[in-house]
């Protein structure tokens, strides 16, 4: 650092000298003194910055050892001089080496020493900011950069003694709106707020610096013009332990730094009311959400229950809601929903609550209502959800479904009262929908009916009560000859201990609302496809199998993987299987179910649609569609031989199909006269009473033995 004090040193020479080691030793930032391109003389935390070791071993060493290349230090040199030639501080952040190569990024800040004279030399401040390059953007605008002392530009120095200044640079006269020389033999009361504050940092800086520590705080200072400021101040005696020789004190303005920090405080006080509004709220339609609804719902029951006074839940649902998202798109969707929030918010009193469960379902909770109260209001909110809407130009229109549950004759508790109330929507829906449903003890007994299935189905797997069942499939001769077996479809059975046998037309839209659908058609899948392996082994004819797949299933987006598996799992062909989908699982999303479609046909799996002409296919759709067979629903078969619709029907579907190069299937086939029509318009396949009812898979293989022709010498029994 700098040579000792010499006793015969004026007194203002060693005092200057002390004060420059003080700063030289206490800086949070390296100083060094160049020459010529040589160092002269630095700090230790300069030496620490570059790898040199210690300040002696840094002297005389040249300034390219510290750049990356010779080029850095010359582009460096042409950008500084201008600047330092004027006489001005040059700051820059520079990409610079330690001596081991390691390279770093420092912020460099340069003066000459004598502007009039260059080869005087300069001095440099040099600090290592490769961790605040690689800090989020965010909280470095947090923090200040890290004090550059002895820098006027960016901090504020001064030198008190018996708290008066003895001098400071024009950093700090600037902080604090002061012109040069001003603050010369002033007390430092100046810059603090009250006698209270400036005494109180008197006491809270007197024993460190008393005991040769430093002093580091934060604390609000005032300028010439009595604006407050806050501050950084760090402080040393000059000689240690001895504060008859003064104290150095570096300041630097950290006001934005503290106004970050309280607009932070601010912004998540903002963002934790938000969170709590959407905790509570509905953030489409601002109504109480779900979670708001029950607390409310709470509230408004236990009220009815002290007072014996009626209450009523009305469930609302939008019918064919889904139709709006689809050709319009889920803006145009939102923004319908959000103003049939408010004509519902507008419909009711302020002691009802109106909330929106998700979706385009709303509920609503209405005290002191009985059930003409609301019958009234059903009525009213019908008119209101059912007149026309503005929504992007376009006028809309949409009806309700309504159901309704009243306390306490439904229910003395709101999870009964909403399925009750959810039960009487879907009888809305139901009979014609645009309606409104009081929920009634036969929608009771089916509900409780549901619930009873939906438990005993969550054990069925476990307990073995699932089966197969299958129904054989038949190739017809176009010439009148006898129809062969080239397949089966897999009927999924339930054989319940106490329930007897359960229709699938009952539990099957059970185990799709409930999401079991997923793991049963699993289940489906596996056991369908090993049963074939198990009839090949068996010697069996080389069969096609479809199996049924639900809506659900279909629109689950690892359904391509789980068929995959399953087939490598048996070790069947993919040509084997059919998978079935009805027409409303297709359409419901036509795009993903291309997408769909196309990867299973791409695994080699065919596929057909079910229960053709109940549906809304349209021939666009049809034609993207990866299929390759349609199956004409039972219902137009039934009638065939009496109906001439029904006949004009069938004869569309099969001759759209073949335009189409699609396979048809008619399911449901009873009678010769149905046979004998769907073989003269083309149908090459059938299956249905008339041949064989669906069989347990040891009766369907004996059902197959017996039609499979006598062996000959050409055809030999496998």
């Amino acid at each position: 650092m700098s040579p000792a004090p010499d006793p015969s040193d004026p007194p203002a020479l060693r005092q200057a000298l002390r004060e420059l080691d003080v700063i030289m030793a206490n800086a949070g930032v390296g100083i060094v003194f160049v020459k010529a391109r040589r160092l002269v003389r630095c700090n230790q935390r300069y030496a620490d910055i570059y790898g040199l070791g210690s300040p002696e071993a840094a002297v005389g060493r040249s300034t390219l050892d510290l750049y990356i290349s010779q080029e850095d230090a010359r582009s460096l040199g042409a950008r500084a001089y201008p600047a330092l030639a004027a006489g001005e501080t040059f700051r820059c952040e520079q990409l610079m080496r330690r001596l081991d190569g390691v390279p770093f990024w420092a912020h460099l800040t340069g003066r000459l020493i004598n502007p009039e004279d260059p080869a005087d030399g300069s001095i440099w401040i040099a600090d290592d900011v490769g961790e605040r390059r690689l800090a989020d953007a965010a909280l470095a605008e947090l923090h200040a950069e890290q004090q550059l002392i002895f820098d006027h530009a960016m901090v504020g120095i001064v030198f008190l003694r018996d708290r008066r200044v003895t001098r400071c640079n024009r950093a700090f006269e600037q902080l604090f709106g002061y012109a040069p020389g001003e603050l010369d033999g002033q007390l430092s009361r100046a810059w603090y707020l009250s006698d209270a504050d400036w005494q109180a940092a008197g006491d809270a800086c007197y024993a460190p610096l008393a005991r040769g520590d430093a002093f580091h705080a934060e604390m609000v200072l005032r300028r010439k013009d009595g604006s407050a400021l806050w501050c950084e101040v760090r402080s040393k005696a000059i000689v240690r332990g001895d504060l008859s020789c003064g104290s150095i004190w570096i300041t630097q303005d950290i006001s934005a730094r503290k106004q970050a920090e309280q607009a932070l405080v601010q912004a998540k006080a903002q963002l934790e009311a938000r969170a709590e509004r959407l905790a509570l709220f509905d953030g489409l339609t601002g109504l109480p959400n779900r979670h708001l609804l029950a607390d409310r719902a709470s509230q408004a029951l236990d009220i009815a229950r002290r007072c014996d006074e009626p209450l009523a839940v009305l469930f609302l649902d939008l019918d064919h809601f889904k139709n709006v998202n689809d050709t319009l798109g889920h803006r145009a969707g939102d923004a319908l929903l959000a103003q049939l929030a408010g004509r519902l918010r507008g419909a009711v009193r302020e002691q009802d609550t109106v909330a929106r469960m998700g979706g385009d379902e709303f509920v609503l909770v209405l005290p002191l209502t009985d059930v003409a109260g609301a019958a009234h209001l059903a009525t009213k909110l019908m008119a209101l959800a059912g007149a026309p809407f503005q929504v992007e130009g376009q006028e809309l229109t949409v009806t309700p479904s309504l159901g309704i549950a009243m306390f306490p004759t439904d229910g003395d508790d709101f999870d009964t009262l909403c399925k009750c109330a959810d039960a009487a929507m879907y009888r809305a829906k139901k009979d014609g929908r645009n309606a409104y449903r009081f929920f009634t003890s036969e929608m009771q007994a089916q509900s409780a009916r549901m619930l009873r299935l939906e438990n005993a189905l969550r054990r069925a797997l476990e307990r073995g009560q699932l089966s197969l069942h299958y129904q054989p499939q038949l190739a017809l001769d176009a010439q009148g000859g006898a129809a062969r077996i080239v397949g089966a479809e897999a009927l999924l059975r339930w054989q319940h201990p106490e329930l007897g046998w359960v229709s699938p037309a009952e539990f099957i839209p059970v185990a799709e609302s409930s999401g079991l659908i997923l793991p049963i058609g699993e289940w489906v899948l596996t056991e369908a496809l090993s049963q074939l392996r198990r009839w090949d082994d068996a010697g069996l004819p080389a069969l096609t199998l479809a199996v049924n797949l639900s809506a659900v299933q279909f629109r689950h987006r690892d359904l391509p993987a789980l068929v995959a598996r399953v087939l490598a799992d048996t070790g069947m062909p993919a040509a084997r299987l059919e998978l079935e989908l009805t027409e409303g699982a297709a359409m419901d999303d036509p795009a993903a179910a291309i997408a769909t479609m196309n990867e299973l046909h791409a695994r080699g799996v065919r596929l057909a649609i079910d229960d053709f002409g109940t549906g809304y296919s349209s021939l666009s759709h049809l034609k993207k569609f990866r299929v390759s067979k349609l199956k004409i629903d039972q219902s137009f078969v039934r009638d065939l031989t009496d109906d001439a619709e029904d006949r004009a029907i069938v004869d569309a579907v099969i001759r759209m199909a073949a335009a189409l190069g699609l396979e048809t299937i008619a399911e449901g086939v009873e009678t010769e006269g149905q046979l004998d029509f769907l073989r003269r318009q083309g149908c090459r396949a059938v299956q249905g009473y008339l041949f064989s009812r669906p069989l347990p898979a040891e009766a369907f293989a004996g059902f197959v033995r017996a039609r499979a022709p006598a062996p000959t010498a050409d055809n030999p029994a496998p």
